[in-house]
């Protein structure tokens, strides 16, 4: 569609009646957004993790779901206080009760995405009715009528195809009425129209799949910070805000940490090279950055990223010497395993290998298979080590400019390094530390890399 621009909140710019009214004005005054996509109320998402989770009893299902009626109802309070409004969060509230009892009984990937779906379908009512309420025209929208997945639950994985044929059946003729539409993001549904999700922080990547098959001119996200840093400024007081990043910039930061973007936005977005804005629905006024395929500036050092909870599996034998087929076979195990290999570095008898240990909408990490790890064994000696976090210098033409390695290798030198991954791409230089020295390490890549 010519000139849409899709908007995309978070849940802190939904998060109580003050900052939807803010993320309102940010809305309108764009002429060409036309479809927003929202995530549940912040904090909402954890509660109903927890309450899908089975491990609550009678009184902590009580006092959760009086916060969820807490966290809502200040915002129909702005409202004015409209008795629909409540009647319809209580039906919510209601299934809520019934979806969290029936988790005593076994919690299941499954449940836990209904469950959560009701943050994002109460956040994008109410969001709604704040639109009307000053006076400009909504439509609410059910994304699962478009936002069609596989049934990979807790984490399922977009079909892009059936998302586009269905989209524009459905959702472009809306957009072609005078109405913005109001819809979610991170929950979807399968072919048999159970409800699924795409991830933690996966309305990013519904805004961008949403995006291709809507055919947008861009895509805006609006969180509660301008723009992506440097570095995360919660741990880097010092980070600095970035005026544009290329797409492979930026899918090196949010692969290797950054948690400004989804690691799988950008994907449906450089398919149909859409342009990609964040800014800070808080803070409009202080601009943003701009991700697109090319920039006017190509930094050797742009970023520095930090991962946390990664594995590192070394691999040895002495059968690896001139052998062929060794590494076909380790990955083979990793691939009926489902398990997807993250860096691999090599020797002449061991292979060492880091995994992401990641997390599904439950909140629950990918625990490395016993199993796997047999059968891994069966054929090698294998050892596992965890509590180690990545740290990714993000950069350009990294391995092809002379000393850039040496100057990042010098801001570390006070740390044991477990692993590092270079030439790969010219675009990162990763370094695996201890969890514990891993913050600091990133203070002073930093310093010594990003500050004047």
């Amino acid at each position: 569609m010519k000139d849409l621009d899709i908007a995309k909140f978070g849940g802190t710019s939904v998060g109580n009646f003050q900052a939807m009214t803010s993320s309102y004005k940010v809305t309108v005054s764009n002429k060409n957004t036309r479809l927003v996509i929202i995530s549940a109320c912040s904090g909402v998402t954890n509660i109903l993790v927890e309450l899908a989770s089975g491990a609550c009893n009678k009184e902590k299902i009580d006092a959760l779901i009086a916060k969820l009626r807490e966290i809502h109802y200040e915002i129909i309070a702005g409202l004015g206080g409209d008795q629909k409004l409540k009647d319809h969060i209580e039906e919510h509230l209601s299934e809520i009760r019934k979806l969290a009892q029936e988790a005593s009984m076994g919690r299941s990937d499954e449940l836990t995405d209904r469950m959560v779906s009701h943050g994002e379908l109460m956040s994008s009512y109410l969001f709604t009715a704040l639109f009307n309420f000053y006076g400009t025209k909504a439509v609410w929208f059910d994304i699962r009528r478009v936002m069609r997945t596989d049934s990979a639950f807790g984490c399922a994985v977009p079909l892009v195809e059936v998302i586009g044929a269905l989209c524009k059946e459905q959702l472009i003729p809306l957009l072609e009425e005078d109405a913005i539409i109001i819809s979610q993001g991170f929950i979807a549904s399968n072919t048999e129209g159970q409800t699924t999700t795409l991830g933690r922080g996966g309305s990013d990547y519904s805004a961008a799949l949403l995006g291709e098959a809507c055919n947008a001119s861009s895509i805006s996200i609006w969180t509660d910070v301008p723009g992506v840093y440097t570095t995360d400024p919660r741990i880097v007081p010092h980070a600095k805000a970035i005026a544009e990043l290329t797409y492979l910039e930026a899918a090196e930061m949010a692969t290797f940490g950054a948690k400004i973007l989804h690691p799988s936005t950008l994907v449906p977005a450089v398919r149909r090279d859409i342009p990609v804005y964040v800014g800070s629905s808080r803070e409009p006024e202080k601009g943003g950055t701009w991700v697109r395929t090319k920039t006017e500036s190509h930094p050797a050092f742009r970023a520095v990223a930090l991962r946390k909870n990664q594995s590192l599996i070394v691999l040895s034998s002495p059968k690896m010497v001139g052998a062929s087929g060794f590494l076909a076979k380790v990955f083979e195990i990793f691939a009926a395993y489902k398990r997807s290999v993250d860096l691999v570095s090599t020797s002449e008898v061991s292979i060492a290998i880091t995994l992401d240990a990641g997390t599904n909408t439950s909140g629950i990490s990918s625990a490395i298979p016993d199993q796997m790890l047999a059968d891994l064994r069966g054929f090698c000696h294998v050892k596992v080590e965890t509590g180690l976090s990545l740290v990714a210098v993000i950069g350009n033409q990294m391995s092809i400019i002379p000393g850039l390695a040496t100057e990042a290798l010098s801001a570390i030198r006070d740390y044991p390094v477990k692993m590092i991954c270079y030439g790969a791409s010219s675009h990162n230089l990763c370094f695996l530390l201890r969890e514990e020295d891993a913050p600091d390490a990133l203070v002073k890549i930093h310093k010594h890399l990003l500050e004047d």
